[in-house]
């Protein structure tokens, strides 16, 4: 029977190497903008659509429902999000980027595309594009071993 190394365990190298990029960015959106990860995450996926529910920011982000709510009232007291009634649902509201919260956007974007080059200036374009496709697969492969995340 193989012994566990710990050092050598995928799922847990893959951890240590999602920290370390999401530290670096965290530090840089932080310094920055004054965002925490979460924040920028909601801001980035609401700039992309017409306005969107908690629980869909939550599926969208992969972010349970507490760490979307706080980013989301931190954004709204910031007054970079808007809360608007749901027509379809009376119980939730549909969050939306104010004129504040679209400039930041816009000068956020950038700043992520650049991070983004930085983390993997050594890597080619062929190995992009095979480690995307691999992080497709990987993601596709949890989410059948996790209902719940599918």
């Amino acid at each position: 029977m193989p012994s566990l190394k710990l050092d050598q365990f995928l799922p847990y190298r893959l951890s240590i190497a999602s920290n370390r990029v999401s530290s670096a960015i965290a530090t840089a959106y932080q310094a920055l903008f004054g965002l925490r990860i979460p924040e920028w995450r909601l801001i980035a996926v609401i700039a992309e659509s017409e306005g969107l529910t908690q629980q869909a920011l939550g599926v969208a982000t992969r972010m349970d429902k507490v760490t979307v709510s706080r980013a989301a009232i931190a954004l709204v007291e910031r007054g970079l999000v808007q809360r608007q009634p749901n027509p379809d649902d009376q119980r939730s509201h549909l969050l939306s980027l104010t004129a504040a919260g679209q400039t930041l956007y816009e000068s956020v974007a950038p700043k992520a595309l650049e991070l983004e080059a930085q983390v993997f200036a050594g890597f080619s374009a062929s190995e992009l594009a095979t480690f995307k496709a691999m992080l497709e697969r990987l993601e596709a492969s949890a989410a059948s071993l996790d209902p719940e995340q599918g």
